[in-house]
């Protein structure tokens, strides 16, 4: 198989840069472009310095539409506008990490269908789609900690949410909250009950129990660390500890990257992976559930290429072998 010719379009961002950083080590992968109106001209590894002695690629402000695939990593709502001045090749395949496509009202835009790009949720759909939706950070945290008890329609009340995500879950523009003298030694919850990402979640809690109509009430909360999303959640359960365990590893038996873990979890044992760790506690008539994952890798790139190996055929985890930084 000749390798998949790729173009990233933003490519200054903290996506963009973990995208870069799996792409030139993935064994199917030739980076074709790397598209930065701020930044053509200048190396790559000028912005993301870490790439230093790994890459001499320079971004560019023009695109080749005939590449294999094509990832938007753009501020949400920027990758209708791109898409709407710049043309590309039928063959090529779209995967955005936008939120601009990832309701069911939002799919079809210009003739091209996209396609909500959860493996766990949905993996034979996205291996023969063109277009994706990728996740949310948080959807993607909260949605893997649902799904399991939305498939056996045992969402039946409210469930309430409190996650935290690092300061790259910002992005890389500067405003009143991301300064490090504000982080800093700091904690903070922002956009409660009316996150974005809550549209996303509903939508796919719905796919497996049409009939779900309580509230899920969302508590986002910003924390002092560089990355990854720890989330708590929890609703009423009649089942035992041992029956919640069973629906869960059941349901992710064929998950390349989500697991249930009979341990209580901490942030450092997924940040710099792909994976997703679910811990479960019953107590009172309540199930709770811990939800963890790093907000670049899973919550947003690493999902890109994990739904990009799908879609071409490859091993899911092809180019996602990645260790936790632990110490």
């Amino acid at each position: 198989m000749k390798n998949i010719q790729v173009g990233i379009i933003g490519g200054a961002g903290y996506t963009a840069g973990e995208l870069i950083r799996l792409l030139i080590n993935h064994p199917q992968v030739e980076l074709n472009f790397v598209y930065s109106t701020s930044n053509a001209g200048n190396k790559i590894s000028k912005v993301h310095q870490d790439l230093v002695g790994s890459l001499d690629l320079e971004f560019t402000d023009t695109v080749n539409p005939d590449v294999d695939v094509l990832f938007l990593c753009l501020g949400h709502g920027n990758s209708v506008k791109f898409l709407s001045a710049n043309t590309f090749s039928e063959n090529t395949k779209i995967i955005d990490l936008g939120n601009d496509f990832r309701l069911e009202a939002d799919k079809v835009f210009d003739g091209k269908t996209f396609v909500y790009g959860l493996p766990e949720l949905q993996k034979e759909t996205i291996k023969k789609a063109n277009y994706i939706a990728n996740p949310g950070c948080f959807a993607t945290a909260i949605q893997l900690g649902l799904l399991p008890l939305a498939n056996a329609g045992l969402l039946n009340n409210d469930v309430h949410i409190n996650a935290v995500t690092g300061a790259t879950g910002a992005g890389t523009s500067l405003s009143a909250t991301t300064h490090y003298t504000w982080r800093d030694n700091n904690f903070s919850y922002y956009k409660p009950f009316t996150h974005q990402h809550l549209g996303e979640i509903n939508q796919s809690v719905k796919q497996l129990q049409n009939g779900f109509d309580s509230d899920i009430l969302f508590m986002p909360n910003r924390g002092n660390f560089s990355r990854g999303i720890f989330a708590t959640l929890y609703t009423d359960f009649e089942g035992s500890a041992e029956e919640a365990k069973a629906l869960y590893t059941e349901f992710y038996k064929d998950a390349e990257f989500t697991f249930v873990s009979d341990d209580v979890l901490h942030l450092k044992q997924v940040v710099n992976t792909n994976k997703c760790l679910i811990h479960l506690l019953k107590h009172n008539g309540k199930l709770l559930i811990t939800s963890i994952i790093d907000n670049l890798l899973k919550g947003a790139s690493g999902q890109a290429v994990q739904n990009m190996n799908l879609m071409f055929g490859l091993e899911e985890t092809t180019g996602l072998n990645l260790k936790a930084t632990y110490f």
